[in-house]
């Protein structure tokens, strides 16, 4: 009778176990950039009802999920910034690259009295988010937006408040175009910005210029056709204005495709191309290249194969590119890589 007892006592320890060993695979936790967030929200929703797997994702900017990936407070990070060496070498389990899908960057303002959209070179957007380009009818803006009657008002600027790697790509952008914005502000996911009011996520700083007359701002492309605001065409490498869609954005990353590094970190803002859309950019899940828990494992590489296969085709309803098949195939490979 003891050892009867003993035994359904050890087989009611190892069901609890394995219990709970299985809850722990079903819940993968996740945090970063908040320009791919309504594309991972409609992912990780469809892998649920497929799989019964519950990613949780906190849209906190790529900054946060860096940090929290090195803390190892989650099991993977998101960013729209590649990590640095630097970074890299802090993180304990090292993080792979994997491009996810590809977007862009748009000016959005909010101007009384013009309905037009309105057209940016790299130059004006350099002048305005330095404070030097201070009223919306100065000179540098009229001869970009001819027969348009611009406002003699004094221009808003709304700019993150947080590190976001939606900034990076526009710093990114306005180093390549700006020499004076390279040479004193870069390309970072937090700058030290000489004016504007300040929003959180591509929420907050879509929310501010929304309520602000006379403003503008930078947010991810599905931001402001959800806010239904007014964007910009940005003058590209060509000398073309072109306006953000799918097209402009595969475009951009045409030349990447062919020649994307190992790693996956690559730049594609102000791409050559008389198409390309020149504040365009992937955006990149960080995944640690050893996953001890073979569940999680299981459960984070299955994932992300059907993110590169099924869940491509979920991106164009929410405006962002699919990733170009040359990509697709170098990632698929990279997947098996993980320990």
């Amino acid at each position: 009778m003891y050892t009867l007892r003993t035994r359904l006592f050890k087989a009611a320890l190892f069901a609890v176990a394995a219990g709970s060993a299985a809850h722990a695979a079903d819940t993968i936790t996740a945090a970063g950039a908040t320009f791919p967030f309504p594309i991972y929200s409609k992912w990780f929703q469809q892998y649920k009802e497929k799989t019964g797997i519950q990613i949780n994702y906190q849209s906190i900017g790529s900054g946060g999920g860096i940090k929290q990936l090195t803390e190892g407070t989650v099991d993977f990070g998101a960013s729209d910034k590649p990590m640095s060496d630097e970074q890299i070498a802090k993180v304990k389990i090292k993080p792979m690259h994997f491009p996810t899908v590809m977007g862009a960057v748009v000016p959005v303002y909010n101007v009384e009295g013009v309905a037009k959209d309105l057209n940016f070179t790299g130059e004006a957007l350099a002048g305005i988010f330095m404070g030097t380009v201070k009223n919306w009818n100065d000179p540098v803006l009229k001869n970009a937006n001819k027969g348009v009657k611009l406002p003699d008002q004094p221009i808003v600027v709304i700019v993150r408040s947080d590190a976001s790697g939606t900034s990076f790509v526009f710093t990114d952008y306005l180093s390549k175009v700006s020499p004076e914005w390279k040479s004193k502000l870069g390309a970072d996911s937090t700058v030290n910005w000489p004016t504007g009011l300040r929003g959180k996520g591509n929420e907050g700083v879509s929310g501010l210029v929304k309520q602000t007359p006379y403003s503008i701002g930078y947010v991810e492309l599905l931001y402001a056709k959800q806010q239904k605001m007014g964007y910009g065409s940005v003058k590209n490498a060509s000398g073309k204005f072109i306006r953000a869609d799918l097209a402009s954005v595969t475009a951009a990353a045409a030349g990447a495709a062919n020649a994307m590094p190992a790693d996956y970190r690559v730049s594609i803002t102000n791409a050559p191309g008389a198409a390309a859309y020149p504040i365009s950019t992937f955006t990149w899940l960080l995944i640690p290249n050893k996953i001890n828990d073979p569940a999680k494992k299981k459960a984070i590489t299955e994932f992300l194969s059907w993110m590169l296969t099924t869940g491509q085709a979920s991106t164009a309803a929410l405006d962002y590119a699919p990733l170009p098949k040359a990509v697709v195939a170098m990632e698929t490979k990279s997947i098996m890589m993980i320990k």
